[in-house]
């Protein structure tokens, strides 16, 4: 990376929205767009492939797809070592085209057996992608936009969801079921475009930060932090995971709301999220990634007891408010918390190997719920067309 590269000056209304600078990094956001599309559209295309065209039970399906995702879990690891080798770059790659190839196979799965091995072949690809893209991130801007960088990659992967979600929602309206296999095809396809756009990509490796004079810094120091790190980040995760599943069946079985009210929730997170997550990370949020965790943390507490207030019988009446403040406090807690963990899991021992480093959060931080919440999938209408993609 040049010196020029990292003494431009971003526009005004985009330093006033907290935007990194932007100009020469087009591949990699496209590339960071088609992944998080392409993720919006499994869970709803993966269940409703194989139950409506396929004609397989639901609960079946839901069973396969969450071992198939649970088979993939330590993918993460993998990640990590091959990362040591070859760099986060071609580790970004090859899990796009294991996720092109998993959703290619899925136009010839026809067994339950079959329904899991595809899952493990696309889980594996996101698991990958996921665990090396931080890294990447740090390969490909500069260490000054690190967090802004996060933030930002942050609010892509809100958008690609809901963009791709949507997008397969639209097609079902549209075009009925018939549509299902075109927009898997495509799918497939678009996870090869954004192979194609990570490979192009030129990386540097960003340089190691030397400890302070007269320190030692030994390996068991490095695994203690990160052991740490990923205690610290399993709130964060399971808070992630009770939005995902358990707040559909919250606000419909237990306040009595009609579905349209968890939706609406899941909206005004992505929202949220997609639109605040550059601005507040750059104005907001403490510069120091520990103090934005902790911060972070605080206003998710204070999210969870707006959640449990209307389960008060005296406080049932407060239901939409108490809802509609938790989801906003909750969704700060989110933007506060995902790019300071993030810059976190790159920097806090940059000496240590790589796969010690972005494979350890990786299985607390993005692998436990997706296989949980295919499994918790039932056709009833409370539950249909209301589930969180994975965190951002």
């Amino acid at each position: 990376m040049s010196v020029a590269a990292a003494t431009r000056r971003r526009p005004r209304t985009a330093e006033r929205l907290g935007l990194p600078v932007l100009r020469g990094h087009g591949l990699f956001v496209t590339g960071n767009l088609i992944d998080s599309a392409g993720n919006g559209m499994l869970l709803p295309l993966g269940l409703l492939y194989f139950t409506d065209v396929q004609g397989l039970p639901p609960a079946q399906v839901g069973l396969a797809m969450t071992v198939g995702q649970a088979i993939a879990l330590p993918v993460t690891f993998l990640a990590g070592r091959l990362m040591d080798r070859v760099g986060p770059k071609a580790v970004v790659v090859w899990a796009n085209l294991l996720s092109a190839a998993g959703f290619t196979l899925f136009l010839f799965a026809e067994g339950l057996w079959h329904v899991a091995g595809v899952h493990v072949l696309v889980q594996a690809g996101i698991n990958m992608y996921f665990t090396a893209q931080r890294t990447l991130i740090t390969h490909v801007t500069e260490p000054g936009e690190r967090r802004a960088w996060f933030a930002f990659t942050g609010s892509l992967r809100n958008i690609g969801l809901a963009a791709g979600a949507a997008a397969a929602a639209g097609a079902l309206t549209l075009f009925g079921q018939g549509s299902l296999w075109w927009m898997i095809a495509v799918d497939a396809a678009s996870y090869l475009l954004a192979a194609a756009c990570f490979a192009a990509l030129a990386t540097t490796a960003p340089e190691p930060e030397k400890a302070p004079p007269n320190t030692l810094v030994t390996r068991s120091d490095n695994a203690r932090r990160y052991l740490l790190l990923v205690a610290v980040n399993i709130p964060y995760v399971l808070a992630q995971a009770a939005l995902a599943v358990l707040v559909a069946l919250y606000t419909t079985r237990a306040l009595g709301l009609s579905a349209s009210a968890a939706s609406m929730l899941f909206v005004l997170n992505t929202v949220i999220v997609s639109a605040c997550s550059t601005a507040v990370t750059a104005h907001v949020a403490p510069k120091a990634p520990r103090r934005a965790v902790t911060a972070g943390y605080l206003v998710m507490a204070g999210g969870m007891g707006a959640f449990a207030l209307p389960a008060v019988p005296s406080l049932a009446s407060t239901a939409w408010a108490a809802l509609v403040v938790a989801i906003v406090l909750f969704s700060v807690a989110e933007i506060l918390l995902g790019p300071a963990l993030s810059e976190l899991s790159v920097t806090l021992t940059p000496e240590a190997p790589r796969r010690v480093c972005t494979s350890s959060p990786g299985p607390s931080a993005w692998s436990p719920h997706p296989p949980c919440s295919p499994c918790c999938w039932r056709p009833g209408p409370s539950c249909r067309g209301v589930s969180k993609p994975p965190p951002a």
